[in-house]
């Protein structure tokens, strides 16, 4: 049961390129965010879509492979844990943020070249 602790899978589109940054030490991290969508029928019978907003970061060769295949809207799955942070903003405000640390990543729908 421990390897089900802390584990996220989820399966949306991306909402921009990714973000790469390279370290001083040389190691690379990519920030980018995934939209995952929920469909319902509220109590009127309309169709209504919920989305919800991942932020994402991955490092090192999956960061690479974050550099090199994923793009805007996208469709991937990605599987990993969630970690909390906090920093001071530019005002001095201290702000709080969820992430998912992807482990795995699977590209779906892309064609072969």
């Amino acid at each position: 049961m421990n390897t089900l602790r802390n584990k996220v899978q989820l399966i949306g589109n991306l909402g921009g390129n990714p973000e790469i940054i390279t370290l001083e030490s040389g190691k690379k991290l990519a920030k980018f965010t995934l939209a995952t969508n929920e469909t319902y029928k509220n109590a009127q019978g309309e169709k209504v879509t919920d989305t919800q907003w991942h932020n994402l970061v991955a490092w090192n060769k999956t960061a690479e492979i974050a550099e090199r295949f994923l793009e805007k809207g996208k469709e991937v799955a990605i599987e990993g844990r969630l970690t909390s942070r906090s920093y001071d903003d530019k005002q001095g405000n201290k702000r709080y943020i969820t992430e998912v640390v992807v482990s795995e990543l699977l590209l779906l729908g892309f064609k072969q070249d």
